[in-house]
Order: structure tokens, then sequence, then C-alpha cells
């Protein structure tokens, strides 16, 4: 059952999902050579707690972390830990954070000192992808509009859409209904209404879109090797068109 959620209660996730953004801008100025995605898990914990916040993610799940940290060719769901990161690495950090019982949700993908050209692109054009997605979340569209703009603008670069993990939509819970995948077919899918609050999410990869979970029960890789990268913003469908709720 989809939810849609009143102006006061988007104005609510406005807030918690501001929050996100703040703690990712911030964190994106602590991607550098040598810094250990531990630290970064810690300090977007003690960012949550300045503000008192509780991280979505931390035992969702019994996930162990407070944010998501998933380098190179790890999808989604990669677990912190203490292994320094090297220049020319890329990282893609999802975060979400639970604030007067409302969740916001957000991802980047940063590169790591000086990345090659082909990562750049690949970074480029998965976040453009995003946009291109949020800009069809428009009242009277149908979510196929929202799924295959993804999917037209990543293939026609020439990288693929992750298949197996999609976005959600969210509120007082961090997924609800409907799943929103990264292809499909434009006018299918449920109608999108005013009210609606979703997380749209493109996951690309740099080749083939196969995928697999690590003995770890969490971390998402590439089957073959190559790069991924992770975009997301929590996004209101309002009679004005679509709002970003995770901006800063």
């Amino acid at each position: 059952m989809i939810i849609l959620k009143s102006h006061r209660e988007i104005e609510k996730m406005k807030t918690s999902s501001r929050i996100v953004a703040e703690i990712l801008e911030s964190l994106r100025l602590l991607v550098v050579p040598g810094v250990t995605t531990y630290d970064l898990n810690r300090f977007a914990s003690a960012e949550a707690s300045k503000r008192n916040v509780k991280c979505a993610f931390k035992g969702y799940h019994n996930y162990p972390g407070s944010l998501c940290c998933s380098p190179n060719n790890q999808v989604v769901h990669g677990l912190p830990n203490k292994n320094p990161l090297v220049s020319g690495d890329i990282l893609s950090l999802d975060f979400g954070v639970i604030c007067d019982d409302f969740y916001g949700d957000a991802a980047v993908t940063v590169p790591v000192g000086e990345v090659s050209d082909s990562a750049k692109l690949l970074i480029s054009a998965t976040e453009a992808s995003l946009y291109a997605a949020i800009g069809m979340a428009l009242p009277g569209n149908r979510l196929g509009d929202v799924s295959s703009a993804v999917q037209q603008f990543v293939e026609g670069k020439g990288y693929s859409v992750v298949r197996d993990f999609v976005g959600h939509g969210i509120g007082k819970n961090l997924h609800e209904d409907p799943q929103i995948p990264n292809y499909g077919s434009p006018g299918k899918g449920v109608k999108l209404k005013v009210g609606m609050v979703l997380a749209i999410e493109p996951m690309v990869n740099e080749k083939a879109h196969d995928v697999k979970v690590l003995s770890d029960n969490w971390t998402v890789v590439t089957c073959d090797g190559g790069l991924s990268a992770h975009f997301e913003h929590t996004v209101a469908v309002t009679e004005n068109g679509p709002e970003i709720l995770s901006r800063i």
C-alpha cells in the first residue's frame, strides 16, 4: 500500500532529509587518501548525535554500521572498515536518519584524490541519471516514466543499471511501497500522486549489470569487477512538481 503524506508530514521529512544532506556534504570533504570508512562511519554517527537524531541504518536488519560505504566495485551496503582509501578509489556513501518519526535517505559517490577520467564519467552519468528520473516525478506520470528515465540515460552512455536492488517509497518506514526500479517502460506502473515520497536511487555499473552479495551477507559487488556508482535523493511529488527534500 502506498502511503500519501500530508504537507505537514512532508515538511517533517524535509527536516530529516536536510540533516542527511548536511552530513553527507561534510563527509564529502573528509573523503581523502588515507581516511578509512571506519572514520567516516564514526563521524556520521557523531554528527547525527549532535543533532539529536537516530541513524536510520544502524541495526536495521542487524546492519552493523551507521553509514553504508561502498568503494570501487562495491555497489551498495558496504561495511565500514579500517582499510585506508587510496587516491584513484571512488566511494559511494549512503546515509539516513530518523527525525520526529520520519526518515530521510540519500547517497552520493565521490572520488578519492585523483581518479581516472573513466571513473569521473561514471560518477557524472550516474548523478545526471538521478536528475533525469527526478524530472519525471510529476503528478499523473507513471512510475515507469521515472524508472525508464534512468535506464535510457545510463544505457545511452554505455553503462548498465543494477536490477537486483531498487529505490523505494519512504516515510515513517525506511522502505515503503512502491519499489522504484532503475529500468522499465514509460507509461507503465502506478500513477504518481501528490503526497508520494520516493527515494530514487540509480545504481550504475561501468560494465555488466550483474551483481552478487559477499559472504558478509551485506556487501554487494559487481560480478565482473567493474566500478559502480550510486546517487540518491528523497523526493516528494507535489502539485508544483518534484521537490528534492534531501538538499541543503
